[in-house]
């Protein structure tokens, strides 16, 4: 809890000294409004009672009892330096080749060219579509992953792309190229694979829509997990992000895949943790596990229409 005392604004250094109440520690001095309402904000998640005065829109002082003082340093010392790690992360890693985006979007470009529409006889949709029966049934689990590379029409294609290639190359750019390939490839899958449990057989699918929507989720997370955990509300945000997203460009429409774009948004809310690792910043920086990472998702990729072509 906070008051604000706005009386007397002070006038000389030494008044502002003695502008503490009788058991009162004064531990910030701010000129920017805007930090002065993230640090009322930490101190009142943490359940330190202070006291804001302000004596003018640059001169701002917080208060807190003398038992409060070091709990309160503490706490907004946390923040800082959790916003100064990320920031500094952030600001200095950028992945070796930055083009990877376009060159994955391109490539589904490339099997749409390849595969055409869908048609019932179409020779690659009915070895790489989604097939919950065959799933279920036969255990053609690479069926999991074929249909992220088959689009049903143009107009279904180019609604992905359009929008994958902005989402893929921001979510690129916080993890790195091999990290962010494979974490997607498994949020899709198990998204997909989810998709198939709730349906049972009967359901077939094809499009790259919900790796996009696990996109959508971990850049959610991911933009939430640099904020103080003081703030509990910050648990819920990206989860209420994620489903206006879902609202807004995937609920709707003949031919929508509803299940798909849930599942794949909820398995991101889910992945995007994985930056809360300790490892997470020094793997990110490693050009051999990036690429490590990075061929091993290409060959997941190239291993199940491997099976799907000779099964």
């Amino acid at each position: 809890m906070s008051w604000i005392d706005p009386n007397h604004p002070a006038t000389h250094p030494e008044d502002i000294q003695n502008t503490a109440q009788p058991g009162e520690i004064r531990i910030a001095e701010i000129n920017d409004p805007e930090i002065l309402n993230i640090y009322s904000l930490v101190l009142s998640a943490a359940d330190i009672t202070h006291r804001i005065r302000m004596h003018s829109s640059t001169h701002m002082e917080i208060f807190v009892a003398p038992s409060m003082q070091e709990k309160a340093l503490y706490e907004l010392a946390a923040y800082a330096d959790e916003n100064k790690i990320l920031q500094k992360s952030e600001k200095t890693f950028a992945p070796t080749f930055r083009a990877m985006a376009p060159l994955l979007i391109g490539g589904l470009v490339l099997m749409y060219g390849i595969s055409g529409e869908w048609r019932p006889d179409s020779y690659w949709f009915v070895k790489g579509a989604g097939d919950s029966r065959a799933i279920l049934e036969d255990f053609e689990f690479y069926r999991l992953v074929t249909p992220l590379t088959l689009h049903a029409d143009l107009v279904h294609l180019l609604s992905n792309c359009i929008l994958g290639v902005f989402l893929l190359h921001f979510f690129l750019q916080l993890t790195g190229n091999g990290i962010g390939l494979t974490t997607l490839l498994l949020t899709a899958a198990t998204a997909n694979f989810l998709n198939v449990m709730l349906h049972g057989p009967g359901h077939l699918f094809v499009g790259y829509s919900t790796a996009n929507f696990s996109i959508i989720g971990m850049l959610c997370t991911i933009n939430f997990v640099g904020k103080s955990s003081r703030f509990r509300l910050h648990f819920l945000m990206p989860i209420m992000a994620g489903l206006a997203l879902l609202a807004f460009l995937g609920s709707s429409g003949e031919r929508t895949d509803l299940g798909g774009h849930l599942f794949g948004l909820l398995c991101g809310l889910v992945a995007g943790n994985l930056v809360r690792l300790p490892l997470f910043s020094l793997l990110r920086e490693s050009f051999k596990v990036q690429s490590m990472l990075g061929l091993a998702a290409f060959l997941a990729i190239w291993g199940c229409w491997m099976f799907a072509v000779f099964q």
